[in-house]
């Protein structure tokens, strides 16, 4: 089989599974190994780069998905019923960073970071499938754990958690010595 051909099996995989795959899974059904199987898909990114293309391939945590590209929304929402746009508001994002930065994490966990309960916050990030649950964990009650999904990858714009930045040190000692300071001016009162 020509490469021509493999291309044409990835893209109708992609396309119609419509969600991520994983890279050995492709490998597994064009019967190549990985290493071939990747090289394929990125020559095909390369091609779908392409201003006359409206659609993409992505590539999440070893995985890969075929996607539209952001600049042809506009034309989309107008076929199609405007989308629900999910409003992160200030406890959601902090929420979801500390789950992003600590995952696997329970709710517990969570709520000694933040000082406050998180039931609303983790719920509402489950609910926009940015976070999702992992398991439980092996203590009293089997608490769950959570963490970040490929969606959060993706509006994200980030291929794994590996490419989150990095929190500076001297940042983050700062920023602790504000809410201590905050923590006693409320004391005070």
């Amino acid at each position: 089989m020509n490469e021509k051909n493999y291309e044409a099996i990835i893209e109708a995989i992609l396309f119609t599974m419509g969600e991520s795959v994983e890279l050995d899974k492709i490998a597994a059904a064009i019967e190549l190994d990985k290493k071939e199987t990747k090289a394929i898909i990125e020559k095909m990114m390369k091609h779908y780069e392409n201003s006359s293309i409206g659609v993409k391939i992505i590539e999440l945590d070893d995985a890969y998905q075929m996607c539209t590209k952001s600049e042809m929304y506009e034309y989309l929402i107008k076929i199609a019923r405007q989308p629900k746009r999910h409003v992160l508001t200030d406890v959601l994002l902090e929420t979801l960073s500390i789950i992003a930065y600590k995952q696997p994490i329970t709710k517990v966990e969570i709520e000694k970071i933040r000082g406050v309960s998180c039931d609303h916050a983790v719920n509402k990030l489950v609910e926009y499938n940015l976070v999702c649950e992992l398991g439980r964990l092996d203590a009293p009650g089997r608490p769950l754990l959570f963490g970040t999904t490929e969606e959060f990858l993706r509006s994200f714009g980030v291929q794994s958690i590996d490419e989150l930045p990095v929190l500076n040190p001297v940042q983050v000692e700062e920023f602790k010595q504000e809410a201590e300071a905050e923590m006693h001016m409320k004391l005070d009162i």
